[in-house]
């Protein structure tokens, strides 16, 4: 397993779990606004490993406020990582997962992807961009060998959830296990199977 992102320590951190579970992972610092470290990673990817049978895009960043007087800056900056980073990200696991007509593309939405909420215009349209990106590839794709789905989670007790939802009870937010644990069902379905997109929602949250 490889993993990447912006802060080595946390990376280090989150290896050192794995590997206490019996796991093996690599870690490759990067950040996923920049094409060149992109390109430099997924190169380091097909060195060592010479394959790459899933990728997992759950970079990203969220910046909230009112949309009359938001910053065009905060809006680049999130269509940088949330957008172009996943949509760079895909682009180069496809490099490496067409010739091998195998591979699995995860990429982690947001319920906003499918919902809008004040105070979050610039965040939920980049939901919704990952949204097309991911309905657009799987149809491209299809045939290929390459399979491509969309994780979409309800409230996450993560950092980014306080600024964006201060009003939620962060008892009742879902758990970042919720979201591993749909990755491994994707993963644990059969080549003949296939799931567009995965909605998890908080139990006493409102369906549908």
């Amino acid at each position: 397993m490889v993993l990447t992102a912006r802060t080595e320590r946390e990376l280090n951190e989150t290896a050192d779990e794995i590997k206490q579970n019996g796991g093996r992972a690599i870690v490759i610092p990067a950040d996923l606004t920049a094409e060149d470290q992109i390109l430099a990673l997924f190169g380091e990817v097909s060195r060592r490993f010479g394959r790459l049978d899933v990728t997992v895009n759950n970079a990203g960043i969220g910046l909230f406020g009112p949309t009359v007087d938001f910053p065009v800056g905060q809006f680049d900056a999130i269509f940088a990582a949330n957008v172009r980073g996943t949509f760079l990200c895909c682009r180069e696991s496809l490099k490496v997962m067409l010739p091998a007509r195998s591979g699995y593309i995860i990429n982690i939405a947001s319920v906003v992807g499918i919902k809008g909420y004040p105070r979050q215009a610039a965040y939920s349209a980049s939901k919704h961009a990952v949204m097309g990106l991911t309905k657009a590839l799987a149809a491209e794709m299809n045939g290929q060998g390459v399979r491509v789905s969309a994780i979409l989670p309800g409230g996450v007790d993560t950092n980014m959830v306080g600024d964006a939802r201060p009003d939620l009870n962060r008892n009742e937010l879902l758990q970042p296990e919720d979201v591993a644990q749909s990755v491994m069902y994707l993963l644990s379905l059969s080549d003949r199977a296939a799931v567009d997109e995965i909605y998890i929602r908080r139990r006493n949250s409102a369906p549908f």
